[in-house]
């Protein structure tokens, strides 16, 4: 089993992105594609929300991030080769972000046509321009765009703090697993909300 770090420090400046939590006016917060996902969405959901609500209180910028491919599928590439079917299409209510929550007009929405958040995106430029040194990621899939997310913010030298109680994979087993491989690559990278929510209290508090 995984255990958090024993703090959720953020360093420099951070930034929240919220991956692929999709589902439009429907329930499910993931997507569709006959795509499995393991249980518990409904108990992460108001971690998630009261996560980003300090966040944005205590000034950290909210960026989201929503897969998105064409009806035609040219765009899909290989991604039909694993277990999942035709997802994420344009114009279906489902591909939309989740209508529980609520991207503000200053926050950057940035579509992805791959798992990772930064392949072929303006994410980095993104990132650079709040001079970003720490990145918290919740969402999912933990096992696909979270865990490929996750190595390339890593390999673009930005702390990781993955927010273990947020995110959700196709199984448990395979969640438990890009846990532990991402806590390979940074030793502090597993945080939980808790953590993460009470250093964001303290800096709305530092900041009065």
């Amino acid at each position: 089993m995984t255990t958090p770090a024993a703090d959720a420090s953020l360093i420099g400046n951070t930034v929240l992105i919220v991956v692929d939590i999709q589902g439009g006016s429907g329930t499910v917060a993931l997507g569709d594609g006959g795509i499995p996902h393991m249980g518990g969405a409904a108990e992460r959901r108001p971690r998630v929300r009261g996560t980003i609500d300090l966040a944005r209180q205590a000034g950290v910028p909210v960026v989201w991030i929503q897969e998105v491919h064409k009806r035609s599928l040219v765009d899909i590439g290989r991604e039909l080769d694993g277990a999942e079917g035709p997802h994420c299409l344009e114009g279906d209510d489902g591909t939309e972000i989740a209508a529980w929550l609520d991207p503000q007009p200053e926050e950057f929405v940035i579509r992805k046509r791959r798992y990772s958040a930064f392949f072929g995106t303006e994410l980095e430029i993104v990132l650079k321009a709040y001079k970003a040194d720490t990145v918290m990621l919740v969402g999912g899939l933990t096992d696909v765009c979270i865990h490929y997310t996750a190595v390339d913010a890593h390999q673009h030298d930005y702390h990781v703090r993955v927010l273990s109680d947020c995110v959700g994979g196709s199984s448990d087993r395979a969640h438990q697993a890009s846990l532990e491989a991402i806590e390979y690559l940074q030793r502090d990278a597993l945080v939980t909300a808790e953590q993460v929510q009470t250093s964001l209290r303290s800096m709305i508090a530092d900041a009065a």
